[in-house]
């Protein structure tokens, strides 16, 4: 072999184990999901970092088969706190987040440009991955307060959650079936836990929070201060419920909360997960089959409260914005939809 052939092969062969290198860093290279949850006293962020656990199969990790990573392969997700479903909404119109949690009312109404969105541009883009759970309207009032019923806040300091949360939206509507507005009471917005400790300081009556329940920021203010759930039922959640076909009837068992001795009367919207229509249609099948197979399942069921009530069997339920097609053809295969 000629000195010339010898330099030659040795190069292509260099040029050879490059293209694998590259090809093999390539095939290892990860994408990145976020999730956007709402603040990290309530139920959106541990139930959101949950999820992103599952889901996530970062490059190099064991197959599943073999006791490892069980979520789409090549996947990092990650749980951010934000501001809750309007914003999140926002954020997956803007392009600026992946994913995000937002109630089911909300997310209807930025798909149609009605109700809450009627004087602003549709997001006709908005798509979902899946109904998680039912998210409880909690109205918490601090036990020498007075408030026994919605009407009872009237000038009363009520924080009803900060800008771009569902529970503010919601919290609005309640108002307003119990014939008030922000203007007959001294509202503030605040998060949950910011509300929890005006609260324990003697400076805040009353607050809302829209989540699943035990919420983290209500258990802990029950373990050291005297509170009552109140409920929302009669003529005003009647109303609610005949106006808004999102909100259904809920109760918040006795026990929830420390002091609670009663089951509470109150509703519910559902809280979803929704996407943009731009993400990947391979992606966002893969992330809905990790979603729900049995290694999630654990997760779910030994992560938080409401874990057990994410179901397959209730994903598609109260959806009211296209699914996102990713999810659609795993829906499909699995014989949820036809």
């Amino acid at each position: 072999m000629t000195q010339t052939k010898r330099i030659f092969l040795k190069a292509a062969g260099t040029f050879a184990a490059a293209v694998l290198i590259a090809g093999s860093a390539a095939a290892q290279a990860p994408s990145f999901f976020r999730i956007a949850t709402g603040g990290t006293s309530g139920t959106y962020f541990p139930i959101g970092g949950l999820i992103a656990n599952a889901i996530s199969a970062p490059p190099g990790s064991r197959p599943c088969e073999e006791g490892g990573a069980c979520g789409a392969p090549g996947l990092i997700a990650t749980a951010m706190s934000a501001n809750g479903s309007v914003a999140n909404v926002n954020g997956i119109a803007g392009g600026t987040i992946e994913s995000g949690f937002a109630q089911s009312d909300v997310a209807t109404w930025a798909y149609t440009g009605t109700g809450i969105w009627e004087d602003q541009e549709p997001v006709e883009s908005l798509r979902a991955i899946a109904n998680l759970y039912p998210e409880s309207i909690h109205l918490i009032a601090s036990a020498d307060s007075g408030i026994e019923s919605v009407a009872d806040l009237a000038g009363k300091q009520v924080s009803l959650d900060e800008p771009g949360s569902g529970t503010l939206v919601d919290a609005r509507i309640i108002l307003e079936s119990a014939g008030l507005s922000e203007d007959d009471v001294e509202a503030e917005y605040l998060k949950p836990d910011q509300a929890a400790d005006r609260m324990r300081d003697g400076a805040m009556d009353a607050f809302f929070f829209v989540g699943g329940f035990p919420a983290g920021a209500i258990a802990e203010l029950a373990s050291q201060e005297d509170i009552r759930v109140i409920p929302i039922d009669g003529d005003a959640a009647a109303g609610i419920l005949s106006n808004y076909e999102f909100f259904a009837e809920d109760l918040i068992p006795a026990g929830t909360y420390e002091g609670q001795e009663e089951d509470v009367t109150t509703i519910s919207v559902g809280a979803q997960w929704v996407t943009s229509a731009d993400q990947p249609e391979e992606l966002i099948y893969e992330i809905t089959k990790a979603l729900w197979n049995d290694n999630t399942r654990a997760l779910l069921d030994g992560g938080h409260a409401k874990g057990a009530s994410i179901t397959s069997d209730t994903a598609l339920d109260g959806v009211g914005i296209p699914l996102h097609p990713g999810a659609e053809r795993f829906y499909r295969e699995a014989g949820l939809i036809e």
